[in-house]
């Protein structure tokens, strides 16, 4: 993309994101990444052509180059080269075919391993093995991830999080031999995109973006706003579980979230963490 091209990118990839009209200087310091970042669209279909070892090397290396908490360092990432292995991930979700299509399936794992290692090769106490410990291997790999899919996209990749790993938690981290203290947080597929993707509309910041004080009194406006504007740009092909819940007339995200949590998920997974070794007090 041109770099005269980058504010017009931008705003017009924000106004079907949120809604509304967002000002860009025609010189704004950026633009090429901010239209990068603005115009992100998860990719599931990709084309059969490979990437270089030594380019997802270097992906991988910028995405580890992000922040991390205390410069800890507490994030890993996985490439599944292995057929056998891929083709048992694979098998779990029969229904994600672009799983098998990617010609490259990382996961990115939380590493609370490290650590407490460094502490007794130090031959230093260890007070800290709490909750703490958890919740920041897993922010540290969730800035990872995030920071992969820009480098990706960066160069013309695209990505598609796979969160539904964690389904099979215990499943993959026997796969993949994975020690105490390191779990999957997500799969990514990452290849040459076949298609152009799909830009998903947002909340509008008006509920998200905050100042001073977190306000929600017009949750329910918003909400409802929101689901009309997401409806009309990209409305759902099917409801989900209509024999149980029936059919809406209006069909729009917040019932779409609203059945998917209305089951049981993951109910197993601060088993499977505690299990792993962390302590979650």
């Amino acid at each position: 993309m041109a770099r005269n091209d980058a504010p017009k990118a931008i705003t017009t990839a924000l106004a079907e994101r949120f809604g509304e009209t967002f000002e860009v200087r025609p010189d704004q310091p950026g633009r090429a990444t901010l239209a990068q970042l603005a115009g992100h669209r998860v990719i599931r279909r990709y084309r059969a052509d490979p990437i270089e070892p030594a380019l997802l090397r270097l992906l991988c290396a910028c995405a580890l180059s992000a922040p991390t908490k205390s410069d800890l360092q507490q994030c890993d990432i996985l490439a599944i080269d292995d057929r056998k292995k891929r083709g048992t991930i694979d098998g779990l979700f029969p229904d994600m075919p672009w799983m098998r299509e990617a010609p490259v399936f990382l996961i990115f794992l939380a590493n609370g391993r490290r650590l407490p290692r460094i502490a007794t090769l130090r031959e230093t106490p260890f007070p800290n093995d709490h909750l703490d410990l958890f919740f920041n291997a897993v922010a540290d790999a969730a800035i990872v991830l995030g920071t992969f899919v820009v480098a990706a996209e960066a160069i013309g990749l695209g990505c598609c999080p796979i969160s539904a790993i964690r389904d099979h938690a215990a499943l993959v981290s026997d796969l993949l031999a994975l020690p105490e203290r390191v779990i999957p947080l997500a799969g990514m597929c990452v290849g040459w995109p076949a298609e152009a993707g799909t830009l998903s509309p947002r909340l509008p910041l008006a509920a998200t973006l905050h100042r001073d004080r977190h306000d929600d009194r017009d949750f329910e406006a918003q909400v409802e706003a929101y689901d009309r504007r997401r409806a009309a740009i990209r409305p759902y092909r099917r409801q989900r579980d209509p024999a149980r819940f029936g059919e809406a007339q209006f069909y729009g995200w917040s019932h779409d979230k609203a059945r998917q949590y209305a089951d049981p998920l993951r109910a197993d997974f601060g088993a499977f963490v505690r299990a792993m070794g962390f302590r979650l007090e």
